[in-house]
């Protein structure tokens, strides 16, 4: 019992983690079908850990029919997980052209002030990047001409007071482009998440293979008993 909810808690913290990763970043992704498998994995953690705190996998087990039950449950959930690392693979290889397709209509309408504006500013900060490819990207932006030529502050190194984002001082500017770091960031996050359901389907796998001896043990037993009477 106490396994399934850890099991099921892990999951769903999984889950959790790689839809927070992806909303940190959402405005530079078009395809929000990328978290079709963090919804999967949250559900069947949720379904593991109700299963674990209700404690019904002990009672399940004393008879048959409640063990037959209890292996459709992990089928089901072994079926998902599968469904869920398919979906993981597929979509951690469309990541660098959603990007291509988004970043550089997104840095585009960065004006100092729309949510635009917060997105750019906040991946490049985190990121420690500046511009699509390159910090010269920003030269064919609206916000270049219209700012005497400079990049927004955000692309200046951290804890760095004397940068005022000239492109004549590119020693206080991160002059890498943050395609590369964001599409790294998203399919490391991917990458781990696939990590875990593998993991866990593996363990869903021998769960369901020792519910099915224990079944076959436990018929075994009942026709021994029907013989002998």
């Amino acid at each position: 019992m106490r396994s399934d909810t850890a099991a099921g808690g892990a999951l769903a913290y999984v889950g959790s983690y790689v839809i927070k990763s992806y909303n940190n970043f959402d405005n530079f992704l078009e395809d929000k079908y990328t978290l079709i498998p963090a919804a999967i994995i949250i559900t069947v953690g949720v379904v593991m850990f109700i299963i674990g705190t209700v404690g019904c996998c002990a009672t399940l087990r004393e008879s048959k029919v409640g063990l037959s039950f209890f292996l459709m449950i992990l089928l089901a959930m072994f079926a998902a997980e599968v469904a869920a690392l398919v979906f993981a693979f597929i979509y951690r290889g469309r990541i660098k052209g959603d990007l291509e397709r988004s970043m550089s209509d997104v840095f585009q309408k960065y004006d100092g002030e729309n949510s635009e504006t917060r997105a750019v500013d906040y991946l490049q900060s985190q990121l420690q990047c500046c511009g699509v490819q390159t910090y010269m990207n920003w030269t064919t932006t609206p916000w270049f001409s219209s700012s005497n030529n400079t990049v927004p502050i955000s692309c200046c190194k951290q804890n760095n007071t004397e940068c005022t984002g000239k492109l004549d001082q590119p020693d206080l500017l991160n002059t890498q482009g943050c395609e590369v770091k964001l599409e790294q960031l998203l399919q490391d996050v991917m990458s781990y998440a696939m990590l875990v359901i593998l993991g866990f389907a593996i363990i869903t796998l021998f769960g369901m293979l020792s519910v099915c001896v224990i079944t076959c043990k436990s018929g075994r037993r009942t026709g021994y008993q029907t013989l002998y009477v």
